[in-house]
């Protein structure tokens, strides 16, 4: 998301108060090295379904793989299956991971409008 101001608090009210079909731009990652040269490409929307690979954060799950289970728009936030985070309890709640610590391996494609799109892109730069 663009945004005209350079100071920081109207950044943030900016990206708080943003509207659903600009938050969706908040929860893209990065395209492996493959699906790039294979779409033409950088990144991408994380959708349910994807299989990712965390390459930043704690020693404990940095280098870890799954597939997304939930996507949280309001903080760009995903959810990772075998992420998690033990509570004082000792239960284990599903760690939510920002988009931009993610990289996709794999798409999933069931949805024929995000296939489309990729397409497109494909054939628009060749």
């Amino acid at each position: 998301m663009t945004t005209k101001s350079s100071k920081a608090r109207v950044q943030r009210k900016n990206l708080y108060n943003a509207p659903a079909h600009k938050r969706s731009r908040n929860v893209s990652a990065h395209l492996s090295s493959e699906l790039r040269e294979k779409y033409g490409i950088r990144s991408a929307r994380v959708c349910k379904g994807d299989t990712v690979v965390l390459i930043r954060g704690n020693e404990d799950i940095r280098g870890n793989e799954g597939k997304v289970m939930d996507i949280i728009t309001e903080d760009g936030r995903v959810v990772v299956d075998g992420i998690t985070v033990d509570q004082a309890d000792g239960t284990s709640v599903a760690r939510p991971v920002h988009a931009s610590n993610l990289v996709i391996t794999k798409l999933d494609l069931k949805d024929e409008w995000r296939a489309e799109i990729l397409s497109k892109n494909r054939e628009g730069k060749k």
